[in-house]
């Protein structure tokens, strides 16, 4: 049976700070004045991709989401957190179009995703490969901070886009909400997952355990989905997200039948393997191709969206491998206990 859906649950607590800005921002959601806010000079002198940077704009974006326990609704736009998020948003992005300034034409890039990397790299084919039971463990809790909202970011593209490219979208976002069965919805599968790996499955219940990589890879979604200006680019993230997803997916599912992980915790991959194939072809003919014959200028923009979605997957990716190889935890560990007695509190 499936597990009452996220979006039911109540709110996640406000995770602990990382930094002085990041303790400014959670202060000011707990009750803190105004005044107390993160100045422009602290916020300059962050890390763009930094622990501190990026758990302050996941607490701005989290307002547009579910909210935290015990913080008002009204601070969703609260006029000093918004213009500390503005702040935010351009060291990262600018960080970004650096970083992503040597792109490829539209057509280049997406035939790039269609390419399989010809060694063996990458999340997916180490746990396929070699990944242990407590290693699928750590991927489902880092990736839960993002997999428990499922599309819910790119749904801000829909009143943005127009013709083929809307309809389209809305065609994508229909499955990944379950086709109209709740119990079917992407982000209640993947909470049958957690569960079926011994995790608690309550939405932004891991966040403290996610590192900067993970947080940076989830904030992109809600920085270009929350600006109109950045259709283009969340239109390029789309792509990646569909178009690489369902090869990603067969060796997950695969990963987890090998470990024993049970027919709770593959359905989730095994949707993805079947759904996002018919996916790929749908964003590519008519999301990416109806937005730029009705919008062509936009064309560097979804590059860049496809450009700095595969950067902060590579960093995600590299981050999680890399503390594997060398037998240790991906996980941050957080401040206020042992991380498996925190993985442990169902």
């Amino acid at each position: 049976m499936s597990v009452v859906p996220p979006l039911t649950r109540t709110a996640p607590p406000v995770p602990e700070a990382r930094g002085d800005v990041s303790y400014a921002v959670r202060r000011r959601l707990l009750g803190g004045g105004a005044e107390q806010l993160p100045s422009a000079s602290q916020i300059a002198r962050c890390s763009p991709y930094g622990e501190d940077l990026q758990l302050a704009l996941h607490l701005c974006y989290e307002q547009h989401y579910q909210g935290f326990d015990g913080v008002p609704e009204t601070l969703e736009w609260d006029a000093g957190l918004l213009g500390v998020r503005a702040l935010l948003e351009h060291r990262f992005e600018s960080a970004l179009r650096h970083d992503c300034r040597d792109r490829p034409d539209v057509d280049e890039a997406l035939a790039a995703l269609l390419v399989e990397p010809a060694e063996d790299t990458g999340v997916a084919q180490y746990l396929v490969s070699r990944g242990e039971l407590w290693q699928l463990r750590e991927h489902a809790v880092l990736r839960s901070v993002s997999q428990l909202r499922e599309a819910d970011p790119q749904l801000w593209a829909v009143p943005r886009l127009r013709g083929r490219a809307k309809a389209a979208m809305v065609a994508i976002a229909y499955d990944e909400y379950g086709c109209g069965r709740a119990e079917r919805m992407h982000a209640a599968l993947y909470a049958d997952l957690m569960t079926a790996l011994g995790l608690d499955p309550a939405y932004g219940r891991f966040v403290d355990l996610a590192g900067a990589e993970t947080l940076a890879a989830s904030n992109l979604m809600s920085l270009f989905g929350l600006h109109r200006r950045l259709r283009g680019a969340l239109v390029g993230h789309v792509a990646v997200l569909e178009i690489t997803s369902s090869p990603a997916a067969s060796r997950l599912a695969a990963a987890l039948r090998r470990s024993g992980a049970g027919p709770a915790a593959e359905r989730y991959y095994d949707e993805h393997v079947e759904a996002d194939a018919v996916h790929e072809q749908v964003v590519r003919r008519e999301v990416v191709s109806g937005l730029l014959e009705d919008e062509p200028d936009l064309a560097p923009e979804v590059t860049f969206g496809i450009a700095a979605t595969c950067l902060l997957d590579g960093r995600f990716g590299n981050r999680l491998v890399d503390a594997w190889s060398r037998g240790g935890s991906a996980l941050r560990t957080p401040s206020h206990g042992d991380v498996d007695q925190v993985l442990h509190q169902n």
